[in-house]
C-alpha cells in the first residue's frame, strides 16, 4: 500500500478548476483517455492522486476523470460535508465537463458518494462500482487520527520528515503516517494541509454515516468488490446491498485489505474492467 501511493507522483494529461458563472468553485480533476467517461472518486484523506496508476490504465479504454472531493486535495475548503453535497459537487463538474452520464467507481467515502449519485440523480450515471464500502454507519470516528493532526504545531515545521517524526508516537503505523503527509505541503517555507482537518473532525459522523436507504432502489448495474481481510463490507452488508441495488453483485479480493486497490492493483484491475465491458 505504501509504496504505491508513494509512487502516484506522475502527471496526467488534462486538469483543471473551475469556477461557474456565480463564482461557485468545482472540484478539482485530471482527466485522460478517451471513450466512454469513468469517474473515479477517492476515499477519506486521500485524493486523485492515489489512483493516478490505475487510472493511467483505465485510460486506454476510458475517458477517465479522477477528482477531488470538497475539503481534499487541491479542491476548495467549506463547511458542510455530506453526502447530498458531495454527489451535488460531482454532478455541476459533469455539467461544466458537459458530461452527461458517466461509469462511476468510488473506494470507501468515494464509494459513498457514488452510490448517493445512482440514488439522487440515476439518469447520469451508468454503470457502478463501489470499493470496499457498504451503504451503512460505521463506528470508526478517526480520533486517534484527527487529535494529533490538530495538535500538530504548522509554524514549526520546515519539512514532511520532521512532520513524521512529531507524529511517529501518536501514529505509529509509518504507511498511515505518510499517506495522510501527502496531504502537509509547504509554500514559501510555511507548512499548509490540503485537507480541511477541522471541518473533517466535525463532520466526522456525516462522514462514517449514511443516509437512510429504506426506500431505494437502485437499477444499475453495479460491482461491489471487497478486501477479503477487511471488515467493512460484512456477510450482513452483503444482504442489505441486494435487498436495494437490483443488479448488484459482489467480488471478494482475498488477502486484501481496505486499500484493495492499492495492495492489489492488477487484480482490481481486472475485475472491475471485466465488469465494465461485460
Amino acid at each position: 500500500f505504501l509504496q504505491f501511493q508513494l509512487l502516484e507522483q506522475k502527471t496526467q494529461t488534462s486538469l483543471g478548476f473551475l469556477l461557474l458563472d456565480n463564482m461557485t468553485p468545482v472540484l478539482n480533476y485530471f482527466r485522460q483517455g478517451q471513450g466512454q467517461p469513468l469517474l473515479i472518486i477517492h476515499g477519506l484523506f486521500g485524493s486523485s492522486r492515489n489512483w493516478q496508476g490505475l487510472s493511467k490504465q483505465f485510460a486506454a479504454h476510458f475517458d477517465v476523470i479522477t477528482l477531488d472531493l470538497r475539503n481534499h486535495g487541491d479542491s476548495f475548503h467549506d463547511d458542510q460535508m455530506d453526502y447530498p453535497t458531495m454527489a451535488s459537487d460531482v454532478i455541476e463538474l459533469f455539467d461544466q465537463l458537459q458530461i452527461t452520464s458517466a461509469h462511476v467507481l468510488g473506494h470507501s467515502m468515494g464509494g459513498k458518494v457514488a452510490m448517493s449519485l445512482a440514488h439522487a440523480f440515476p439518469d447520469r450515471i451508468n454503470k457502478l462500482v463501489v470499493a470496499d464500502i457498504a451503504p451503512v454507519s460505521y463506528r470508526h470516528d478517526y480520533a486517534d487520527i484527527l487529535s494529533p493532526i490538530l495538535a500538530l504545531d504548522l509554524a514549526s515545521l520546515t519539512s514532511r520528515k520532521q512532520a513524521d517524526q512529531a507524529l511517529a508516537t501518536s501514529i505509529p503505523d509509518t504507511g498511515i503516517r505518510l499517506f495522510l503527509l501527502q496531504n502537509l505541503v509547504f509554500e514559501q517555507g510555511q507548512a499548509r494541509w490540503k485537507l480541511n482537518w477541522p471541518v473533517l473532525q466535525r463532520c466526522m459522523p456525516l462522514i462514517t454515516g449514511f443516509v437512510d436507504i429504506t426506500h431505494w432502489h437502485i437499477p444499475h448495474p453495479g460491482l461491489f468488490i471487497r478486501g477479503g481481510a477487511s471488515d467493512y463490507v460484512s456477510d450482513n452488508s452483503w444482504q442489505l446491498i441486494q435487498q436495494h441495488f437490483a443488479a448488484a453483485e459482489l467480488a471478494t479480493l482475498e488477502q486484501a485489505g481496505h486499500w484493495l486497490h492499492a495492495e492489489q492493483p492488477q487484480a482490481f484491475l481486472a475485475r472491475v474492467m471485466d465488469f465494465l465491458q461485460q
